[in-house]
């Protein structure tokens, strides 16, 4: 049984003290590991700041947040700074209403 997977595509812009990467697409159960990876790439020399970029994301479950704040607390271990920017206004009341919101730097 072929099952239509949602895509999440990551593109990674490397500047000094700076990686962005620009999310499209979902941050779910079956996306969440890819964007794990993305930064744990990222995080072997971590730059001063991480900036993920959400205005492409359709869409993020439960899943996808947990692994939002796991990213964040590995990028503060690596002595980096997780950064969420561009978050629609969807994500931003699910942030407001699990109280991830304090647990995430949003700008």
């Amino acid at each position: 049984m072929d099952v239509e997977r949602p895509e999440l595509s990551i593109a990674v812009q490397r500047a000094p003290g700076e990686t962005v990467l620009k999310l499209a697409g979902e941050i779910d159960m079956l996306t969440a590991a890819r964007l794990s990876n993305a930064v744990s790439d990222v995080l072997t020399e971590p730059p001063t700041r991480i900036v993920l970029d959400m205005a492409g994301v359709t869409f993020c479950d439960s899943q996808g947040l947990g692994t939002l704040v796991v990213l964040s607390r590995k990028a503060s271990r690596a002595q980096s700074v997780l950064m969420l920017t561009n978050v629609g206004d969807f994500l931003q009341r699910v942030l407001d209403i699990t109280g991830l919101r304090s647990a995430l730097m949003v700008r």
